[in-house]
């Protein structure tokens, strides 16, 4: 592999919780905060941290469910999903938030960072990105398919940083009337740009979900490298 990759362990009051990191073979970049959806820091997950270090950045992924179950890795169906379901559920978010602002101190810390960190996150991940930017705590953020976004809309006006959403036109979680109103709530707002995938459903994103679609995830990819190009 041409990226180096390790688990770190980040400070919290009195105790800590796990990242998965990785940095590229130039040894320094960017950071960006890897977000996880409901099923943990999977596979998948630790894939997308990979890739992105294959694109020059320093790319870290925090255990968000580690309150409850520490190290946890989910598969997308049945019981796992129950699962998943279950530990959002138990999630204080707040306390999330605070971890990820945990995180970004961590990760502008490493000797291979360069300085500036945004977020991206995936589902429940997205809706944590958006939270990050909100609250200050990134440089930008993207946004895959965040679940609930178009509830926390009294926070849109706190968002100051560049931020991009990625949107499923066919998402059984996010109807269009949802996304419609977070795209209004940013209207006329430079900061921020929305794309909406035809065809494409919740997940599109992940390659071993049955809802990956190849299109929409390459464009989508393509899309946030040059966000993060622009921005970072």
């Amino acid at each position: 592999m041409s990226v180096s990759t390790r688990w770190i362990d980040i400070p919290v009051g009195d105790d800590s919780f796990g990242a998965y990191v990785a940095t590229p073979r130039g040894g320094k970049g960017p950071g960006i905060v890897i977000l996880q959806e409901i099923f943990g820091v999977n596979g998948h997950i630790r894939e997308v941290v990979e890739q992105y270090a294959l694109d020059g950045y320093v790319a870290i992924a925090p255990d968000v469910f580690w309150r409850t179950a520490p190290r946890v890795e989910l598969e997308y169906v049945g019981a796992d999903r129950e699962r998943g379901i279950e530990l959002l559920q138990k999630t204080d978010v707040n306390l999330a938030v605070q971890d990820i602002g945990a995180t970004v101190a961590a990760l502008r810390a490493l000797p291979e960072c360069t300085g500036k960190v945004a977020a991206i996150g995936y589902c429940f991940g997205g809706r944590l990105a958006y939270l990050a930017a909100a609250h200050g705590l990134v440089d930008a953020a993207v946004s895959y398919y965040g679940g609930g976004i178009q509830n926390l809309l009294d926070l849109a006006g706190k968002v100051t940083v560049p931020m991009l959403f990625h949107y499923a036109e066919n998402d059984h979680g996010i109807p269009l009337d949802a996304v419609g109103q977070v795209q209004a709530s940013f209207a006329g707002r430079p900061n921020a740009a929305f794309h909406l995938y035809p065809n494409a459903e919740h997940g599109f994103n992940c390659s071993v979900r049955a809802s990956y679609n190849q299109n929409a995830s390459a464009l989508a990819h393509g899309r946030t490298l040059s966000f993060l190009a622009e921005k970072l």
